[in-house]
């Protein structure tokens, strides 16, 4: 099948590009085009107007922010992949690009693509829920911000405004201290969709007990969730320690069924996954203190 007719405009400027999606609430945004691509082939998709953002210069930085690292919507994954920046920063999105299709498609795919995208397996979508990050968007008159937990709301349905541009996400940097990350996902083949994903963020004290510990769900449910692990602070992590705080706080864990997985199936892998994100982000936290 072959898309359906549309024009297509590459503005020159951020402000060009603003204006254009303004213009035409049919119009859509292609950056790396992984997933517009085959959804216009499929006619799943069918858009009076795309406009080309991937050389806008104004999109493509990863620059400090003061408190946030910010990443251009239009920076390649591969490129974010092996950034310094990113992984001194915010190493838990580093953990999790590796994870994300296969070499060519992070070649191509962006950043704010896959955030714009909405998919609920998505591992860039999954690490800026768990971190907090802010997403932004332009339009002609101001800008907005949105929280994850905001901004993704169904399976590919996002609250992105109508006529809006995505431009940055923000991610928090980490805190100061031993801080470890983990990240694990189970899909039939490596780089397919993941059945079920976790990611995990901790923080040590001096005397190795742990102060801050953060832990996401996706791939099982309509869109990426952090779970609560607060109770986790204090404790010196255990494995039990770990395994009942995974039990409290998937126990009302939403979870799908589809043709490539149930809900229980996904249920035992999110906690097992949950626990095993646990584990590396400990270590890597004991032997950054060490």
């Amino acid at each position: 099948m072959k898309a359906a007719p549309f024009s297509y405009y590459r503005p020159s400027t951020l402000a060009e590009a603003c204006e254009a999606m303004a213009g035409d609430m049919e119009a859509r945004v292609i950056a790396g085009g992984q997933t517009l691509v085959p959804m216009l082939a499929m006619r799943l998709s069918r858009p009076s107007q795309l406009v080309d953002i991937a050389r806008l210069s104004e999109l493509r930085g990863i620059d400090d922010s003061g408190a946030h690292v910010a990443v251009g919507s239009a920076v390649r994954q591969a490129e974010a992949l092996t950034n310094p920046l990113i992984a001194q920063q915010v190493p838990l999105l580093a953990a999790a690009l590796p994870h994300v299709g296969h070499p060519p498609t992070r070649a191509r795919g962006t950043i704010g693509g896959s955030i714009a995208h909405g998919d609920p397996s998505a591992e860039i979508a999954l690490a800026a829920t768990i971190l907090e990050a802010q997403i932004e968007f332009r339009t002609e008159d101001e800008i907005e911000t949105f929280s994850p937990e905001e901004f993704f709301i169904g399976p590919t349905v996002t609250m992105a405004p109508m006529g809006g541009l995505l431009t940055r996400v923000l991610f928090p940097k980490r805190p100061e201290g031993a801080l470890g990350v983990g990240f694990r996902e189970i899909a039939s083949r490596r780089s397919d969709y993941a059945f079920a994903s976790a990611g995990a963020q901790i923080l040590l004290a001096e005397d190795g007990t742990c102060t801050e510990a953060r832990l996401g769900i996706g791939s099982v449910g309509d869109v990426p969730v952090a779970v609560d692990v607060a109770g986790l602070a204090g404790s010196h992590l255990t494995r039990e320690d770990i395994a009942g705080a995974v039990e409290a706080a998937l126990a009302d864990l939403d979870c799908v069924d589809d043709l490539h997985a149930t809900s229980t199936y996904r249920r035992r892998a999110a906690a097992r996954l949950a626990e095993q994100a646990m584990v590396q982000a400990r270590d890597q936290a004991i032997g950054a203190a060490a």
